[in-house]
């Protein structure tokens, strides 16, 4: 088993901007490539940053309007410091949270929920850009075919992890819902079994209809599993 790598996934064509890149040319930039943040380089190509609309929109959102209607927002200082900004480098948000192309997409979409970040940048082992990867990539591995997985789990988790025959559990998928059935050893076996399953790339979720038998190879089947794996690397 394993699961989809950021280099999978990644776009690799990133259009990115450079420390002394002035305002408009990052408004234009985001705007013909219709992206909504690009990350900054230094000369040598690594990624020093991420410059967002989000920090772009520090700039109209600081000037009064001229009725008056909404009030200005309040501020802080590192606000009113890129408000006045006009170079990448004063503008965008550092040190950019990244990912490397290695990483699977589970511990990539971790990291943007616990940073609170829509994209990351990709770097080598030396910093350097090789791709981005956003929310919408990671989720793109939920439009995996339902035979696709279904095969996935038949043969990967249920044969070769668990080692069960073919005919003891069968999973069907429809639309990502697995639903599984059939006979394992011991109780105490089942969640392991489900939890193997929801860890495969493009599951929504897993019914199990699994029922305990004391027949067969159940107590070497339970051995094997008395901790529950470790799974998502």
């Amino acid at each position: 088993m394993h699961h989809r790598t950021v280099a999978d996934l990644m776009t690799r064509d990133v259009v990115s901007v450079r420390r002394e890149t002035a305002f408009k040319e990052i408004v234009k930039a985001l705007t013909e490539n219709d992206v909504s943040a690009a990350p900054v380089l230094d000369v040598d190509g690594r990624v020093v940053g991420v410059v967002s609309e989000a920090d772009l929109m520090r700039k109209t959102a600081d000037q009064a309007g001229p009725f008056g209607r909404i009030p200005l927002p309040e501020v802080s200082a590192e606000d009113l410091t890129k408000a006045a900004a006009f170079r990448a480098e004063d503008l965008m948000s550092a040190p950019a949270v990244c990912a490397g192309p290695e990483w699977n997409v589970v511990e990539a979409a971790r990291l943007m929920t616990v940073q609170g970040v829509k994209r990351l940048p990709v770097v080598d082992d030396t910093d350097r850009l090789v791709g981005i990867i956003g929310r919408a990539d990671v989720l793109r591995v939920f439009l995996r075919r339902d035979e696709a997985i279904r095969e996935e789990i038949q043969r990967d988790v249920l044969e070769d992890a668990l080692a069960l025959a073919p005919s003891a559990v069968t999973a069907e998928v429809k639309e990502g819902r697995v639903t599984l059935t059939g006979t394992v050893g011991r109780a105490a076996v089942i969640p392991v079994v489900e939890r193997l399953c929801q860890s495969v790339d493009g599951v929504v979720s897993v019914q199990c209809r699994i029922t305990p038998s004391d027949e067969g190879s159940a107590a070497v089947l339970d051995d094997r599993f008395a901790d529950p794996p470790r799974v998502g690397k």
